[in-house]
């Protein structure tokens, strides 16, 4: 039995930065972080840390990062208020975790 060796492991090219390819993605169609991050190929903190630098990028351009905020799916409560971009643990109303997460894409345009 003759043994092969193992050929060097080469990575994938990659042209894009990470943002770069966030803001392809959401330029295209309105996702959660989870859908991102399955698109891309990182991790949902990895996406959701990205996002506040997304955020602030593509501002500069004259666009914006539309957020379609958190809904409790028991209750229906809105997290219109809330400043940050990940998935709400639990609903301040009813107390439950059955929450539908928040979803991004970018348009143009102020608030």
């Amino acid at each position: 039995m003759k043994i092969k060796p193992k050929k060097p492991y080469v990575p994938l090219e990659k042209h894009d930065t990470i943002r770069h390819e966030i803001i392809s993605v959401l330029t295209e169609r309105t996702l959660s972080a989870r859908e991102i991050s399955a698109e891309i190929g990182i991790s949902e903190k990895e996406v959701v840390s990205h996002l506040e630098h997304v955020r602030i990028a593509v501002q500069k351009s004259g666009e914006r990062l539309v957020i379609i905020p958190a809904e409790c799916k028991s209750c229906g409560f809105k997290f219109k208020k809330r400043e940050r971009l990940s998935k709400p643990g639990k609903c301040p109303i009813c107390r439950r975790q059955q929450i539908q997460e928040p979803c991004f894409c970018i348009g143009f345009g102020k608030k």
